[in-house]
């Protein structure tokens, strides 16, 4: 018996990896959060599947659920949203098999940030502009920030920041950011990516939280600030370039 944590991706219901579909349709517990996993995924299960919405479950709860299913002897798929390697809360669940000797495996997921991209049809690292991409969020009401890991000191670096968790606090973060990035840097914010009600507003951080107020964005969004989102005049990057040495092989 093992535990598949699976990347469901970031909305849109195919755009679950073939290995996960395959993996959904061979356990016979399938663990998801209805609040954010598409309901169409479940069809994936196999008929016979006991399906259990996370949604209103402690991690005790959860866990006892898989240890349930591991005593009988069923695979477990814990399907989670985007990928499971950024915020999605999988390490406690890991500790906690790891310490039931209970196995697991992990299969990858379209995360957040990449749908956000393919929404806004932008490469998010461009040559000459910005060659770093920094995945955070800020700290509300949530757990709090590791020291170092404000905005103020990720601000310094330039970097094309995505933000999660921070639709709520858009004012916050554009006065956090302002002083180091320019109140005409670009911005962007994608809600529900990929989903048949994506919500996608352009703009700069001079503006950029008016539209999000005004558009009634709260949550399922990612905020996406930096140069490379307007970038236009770059030079081509050094794989095409012609006197670039090739090999064949």
């Amino acid at each position: 018996m093992t535990v598949y944590f699976i990347g469901a991706g970031p909305g849109a219901a195919d755009l679950i990896t073939v290995r996960g579909a395959r993996t959904l349709a061979k356990c016979g517990v399938c663990l998801y959060a209805g609040s954010l996993v598409p309901t169409e995924l479940l069809a994936e299960c196999p008929p016979d599947a006991k399906l259990i919405d996370t949604a209103q479950l402690d991690l005790d709860r959860i866990v006892a659920e898989i240890a349930a299913a591991h005593e009988a002897g069923q695979d477990v798929a814990r399907l989670h949203s985007g990928d499971p390697s950024v915020f999605s809360a999988v390490a406690e669940q890991m500790r906690r098999l790891d310490a039931l000797d209970i196995p697991y495996e992990v299969v990858p997921g379209v995360p957040a940030f990449a749908a956000a991209a393919a929404a806004l049809k932008r490469e998010l690292t461009v040559p000459t502009v910005g060659q770093t991409v920094i995945l955070t969020r800020i700290a509300q009401q949530a757990t709090p920030m590791p020291e170092g890991e404000d905005l103020a000191t990720l601000g310094r670096s330039g970097a094309l920041l995505v933000l999660h968790l921070g639709a709520r606090y858009v004012d916050r973060i554009v006065s956090e950011l302002v002083p180091h990035y320019g109140a005409d840097c670009p911005a962007a914010v994608v809600a529900m990516a990929s989903r048949p009600d994506e919500l996608v507003l352009r703009g700069t951080l001079d503006d950029i939280a008016e539209q999000v107020k005004s558009a009634g964005i709260t949550k399922t969004a990612v905020i996406i600030v930096g140069r490379t989102l307007a970038a236009s005049e770059f030079r081509d990057s050094h794989l095409y370039d012609p006197a670039r040495e090739r090999h064949v092989c």
